[in-house]
């Protein structure tokens, strides 16, 4: 079968879980989890399965998922490509000008994201390999920490992922320093001298984390993540920096090339974090993820959504290597955790992906037919 392919049909499923414990950050809470869902088939009956970022805000997901099915997915039917690399070009490249005109240059791009990860899937099935070992892996054990710990109940949130076979955590601060910090020192007491990060969600004011930095720096953390808005000068960022005790982590509202090339000439970011899924996919994010290690930085891809978008991610720090932790959230998500694979087998802190084509996963919808929403 040649590498080439000529799509057949592309679409786009959105679902929504409830949820009984809300997730929390700084700036907002999710009441439900979405997730969009996108296949595509090609003209050999191959599928591919991705997923586009939808979180927020809450009416998101159902908007991404009519961007793939009523403007992306008809330009591309009967398209041939050499590989998804070109497919995504054209995308971004033909929608530019609407993504501007109308305001949505993150829905767009999102939207190209899923469509790219089933792109990736599929490529790799039709040359019937793992997408780990597309990507130009070596090993399929990747470490992976817990993360989404709500600042309400975070030891017991921290304990259950322990039990689960998590040996690393990442607690969310921002509500205030006694709340933040007593949640630290909770967490740190139960993981003992395993990996301990934060992240503020572009929750502070330079003031603000500057005033927090000598009272996290007790705590040994791994990186502090998104302490300023992303969109902060770059000499606020720079100030965080030379007075830390811990790493700088972001990226994942980073959203294009030359931000990123920015980011990496600079010192700042110790740790690196592009989201496939919401911005760039595979064809953007594998090249960055590598200059992201060649510049001696951390590249942990940041991930929060179904199971399709988190094992894509899983199989990219594989194909890359380096010595990051890919993120799985510790919250409940039936969503993410039917469709993830081998990502829920977690033990002592890491996990081992498959040597099946592609991800590995082909979901059985009708298992969440209840959720869906389009």
């Amino acid at each position: 079968m040649t590498d080439s392919f000529t799509i057949r049909s592309i679409q786009a499923f959105c679902y929504r879980y409830p949820l009984a414990t809300p997730v929390v950050t700084s700036f907002g809470k999710m009441l439900n989890r979405p997730a969009v869902f996108v296949r595509a088939v090609d003209e050999d009956g191959v599928e591919g399965w991705g997923e586009a970022w939808s979180n927020f805000p809450a009416p998101g997901a159902e908007h991404r998922a009519r961007l793939v099915n009523e403007v992306l997915a008809p330009g591309l039917v009967g398209c041939k490509f050499d590989d998804p690399a070109q497919a995504f070009e054209t995308l971004t490249e033909g929608t530019g000008v609407l993504a501007l005109q109308c305001g949505e240059p993150g829905p767009f791009a999102q939207a190209i994201s899923g469509i790219d990860l089933a792109l990736w899937d599929l490529s790799a099935r039709r040359q019937r390999l793992p997408l780990w070992r597309l990507l130009g892996g070596q090993s399929r054990t990747i470490k992976v920490y817990a993360s989404g710990i709500n600042p309400g109940g975070a030891a017991q949130t921290a304990e259950a992922a322990l039990r689960r076979g998590h040996r690393a955590l990442k607690l969310k601060v921002g509500f205030g320093a006694e709340t933040d910090l007593a949640n630290l020192a909770a967490l740190r007491g139960i993981v003992g001298a395993g990996m301990l990060a934060t992240d503020a969600n572009q929750g502070w004011s330079v003031a603000q984390a500057m005033e927090m930095l000598p009272r996290l720096a007790e705590f040994d953390l791994r990186w502090l993540e998104e302490p300023l808005r992303a969109d902060r000068p770059r000499e606020e960022w720079r100030k965080l920096y030379a007075a830390a005790k811990m790493p700088i982590a972001a990226g994942e509202n980073i959203s294009s090339v030359e931000a990123f090339k920015d980011v990496l000439s600079e010192g700042v970011l110790g740790v690196v974090q592009p989201d496939i899924a919401k911005w760039g996919g595979l064809s953007a994010c594998a090249g960055l993820a590598r200059d992201i290690l060649k510049v001696g930085k951390m590249f942990c891809p940041h991930y929060l959504g179904g199971g399709l978008g988190l094992l894509a991610s899983a199989h990219l720090l594989a194909g890359v290597g380096g010595d990051g932790w890919l993120e799985v959230d510790a919250n409940d998500n039936p969503l993410r955790d039917l469709f993830c694979g081998p990502v829920l087998n977690v033990r002592e802190g890491t996990v081992e992906l498959g040597q099946e084509p592609g991800l590995g996963v082909t979901p059985d919808l009708s298992s969440i037919e209840r959720y869906r929403t389009i």
